[in-house]
């Protein structure tokens, strides 16, 4: 039994947001329908042709017993199979749902309110959703000829800037910052500033001059790396990412992190993923061909294409 009370000398006051979320636009994601078409393919998530792994398939039916149980919080399976990938430390890694929380749990940890946000014109949109939620300002850094420009970049720090999110490859750009222009940004911001470098696509690339910052995460206190499972591992639907940096920010990370983040059957498929080599590089070549193919064709078609060093292309219909 309950009872209403209601006072009618009480003004009616609604509860309100604090003024920087109700500013926020809501991220929009790519339809999922289309008329007419069951399941139709939708180019604006840049997900794996492939799928998955059959490694990782199987590892996350396994594990359908046991779901009654609690993940394991360390997520140390997964950060040990990472770790032995890609000659990193183990007990640097921190995983996520998704590299886009583990970003917002960073972003989170070290942007305040009136502090600025610094991203490329070109940026993952949800690094300035978290930075506005956090009543940052968010100063933007325009390209030049659709690559992120470092001098743009570096004309713009200030005494308030916080943090520096950078994706390379970029999205939707595809194209990336070379190791020397990373350097000399690295080099140039001031120690306290978090440069923050995210690869999502970072398995895709064929460059000989790009670098994924896994040694400047090692020998800089203000260099964080994220990768994600979503693209070239074909987990998206599962939400599972992590994160790579000095030992100091990884725990400050952990400290907003919650316990049981990432889910099990997203923590053992994507053990699975990252130890199976052979998929990995098997749809690296695959994309790297059809990347030129659909370049070159695409020119003849007087189509100017971005080069893209990803699995998508950035098209320019209007020289037609």
């Amino acid at each position: 039994m309950s009872t209403n009370i209601t006072n009618p000398n009480r003004p009616l006051r609604l509860p309100e947001p604090l003024p920087h979320i109700a500013a926020l636009a809501p991220y929009q994601q790519g339809k999922s329908a289309s008329t007419g078409k069951v399941e139709p393919i939708k180019l604006s998530s840049n997900e794996c042709c492939f799928g998955p792994s059959p490694a990782a398939i199987e590892a996350y039916r396994a594990i359908a017993e046991q779901l009654h149980r609690y993940p394991d919080g360390s997520q140390w399976q997964l950060r040990e199979a990472i770790a032995d990938e890609y000659g990193i430390d183990a007990n640097r890694i921190v995983c996520g749902n998704g590299s886009e929380e583990v970003i917002g749990l960073l972003i989170r940890c070290y942007v305040g309110l009136g502090d600025e946000l610094l991203l490329p014109e070109n940026h993952f949109v949800m690094c300035s959703i978290y930075g506005e939620g956090q009543g940052a300002d968010i100063v933007l850094a325009p390209e030049r000829d659709h690559a992120i420009d470092i001098d743009e970049i570096l004309s713009r720090v200030s005494d308030k800037t916080r943090m520096i999110a950078i994706a390379s490859p970029n999205n939707p750009t595809g194209t990336y910052v070379p190791r020397d222009e990373l350097l000399r940004l690295i080099d140039i911001v001031p120690s306290d500033v978090i440069i923050l470098l995210d690869g999502a696509y970072a398995q895709y690339v064929s460059a000989a001059d790009y670098d994924a910052g896994f040694d400047w995460a090692d020998e800089r206190d203000n260099v964080f790396v994220t990768h994600t499972f979503s693209k070239i591992y074909g987990l998206a639907g599962l939400r599972i990412g992590w994160g790579y940096g000095p030992a100091a920010i990884v725990e400050t990370v952990n400290r907003l992190r919650t316990p049981f983040n990432a889910n099990a059957p997203a923590l053992a498929a994507a053990t699975a993923a990252v130890k199976d080599r052979q998929f990995v590089e098997r749809v690296k070549e695959h994309t790297h061909r059809w990347q030129l193919r659909i370049r070159d064709e695409l020119g003849q078609l007087g189509i100017h294409v971005v080069p893209s060093e990803a699995n998508f292309y950035l098209l320019h219909f209007e020289r037609l």
